[in-house]
């Protein structure tokens, strides 16, 4: 890339998962998995993935960069973020909750489009991207899900294991009980001949806005 790249991370969400830990050590899920209580009620976990596999480490990494420690003042405004949100997701488009950042959305200024993007990077030779959702993530629709389990492979594999280990043991003091899919049965049981109900976008409704930074 012509400009430097920092790369951050606060651990794999899939070995927290699997530990049923989150990242500062905690029992409870960092990541709002569809719920069924004891009485039979459904309910979401805490959302909390973005904040701590995200955020925090980017916020980290910014005063790291700025040679400021974690109590440190800085100046409001002294911070520009450019936030890769095109055009056909400009409600994800936030205002930055420090006062010493300043979010920007070069490609709604622009007025890119998804589709303008991938024809950029094809023009000035870059490889096309992969989205940048968690593959377990709960807030999938039913499409989404029956995509992935008609593709197969690793991937189908992989967050059918994970899915089945929210539901090992009770290590965490869970007393509701977990699943990834909406539906509310192991991810491995889920009728995929049949199509899902028509719920809209989920990310529009829950996500932060900061997916892929």
């Amino acid at each position: 890339m012509p400009f430097p790249v920092n790369i951050v991370t606060a651990g794999n969400i899939r070995d927290g998962i699997r530990d049923r830990r989150n990242t500062t050590g905690g029992r409870f899920a960092a990541i709002p998995w569809h719920t069924v209580n004891p009485n039979g009620s459904e309910g979401m976990g805490r959302r909390q993935c973005s904040s701590e596999y995200k955020l925090e480490p980017i916020m980290r990494e910014i005063r790291r960069l700025l040679g400021k420690g974690a109590h440190d003042h800085i100046p409001a405004g002294s911070v520009t973020v450019l936030i890769g949100i095109s055009k056909d997701e400009a409600h994800r488009m936030r205002a930055a909750r420090q006062a010493y950042m300043v979010n920007t959305y070069p490609l709604c200024e622009r007025r890119m489009s998804r589709g303008d993007c991938l024809r950029w990077l094809e023009r000035h030779g870059y490889p096309t991207p992969p989205k940048s959702a968690c593959l377990g993530c709960p807030f999938h629709d039913h499409a989404h899900w029956s995509r992935m389990h008609a593709v197969g492979g690793d991937e189908w594999a992989d967050v059918i294991e994970a899915d089945g280990w929210l539901r090992q043991g009770n290590a965490r003091g869970m007393k509701a009980t977990e699943y990834m899919h909406r539906d509310r049965v192991p991810l491995a049981d889920v009728d995929f001949s049949k199509p899902g109900p028509a719920i809209g976008d989920l990310f529009a409704a829950e996500c932060e806005g900061m997916c892929g930074l």
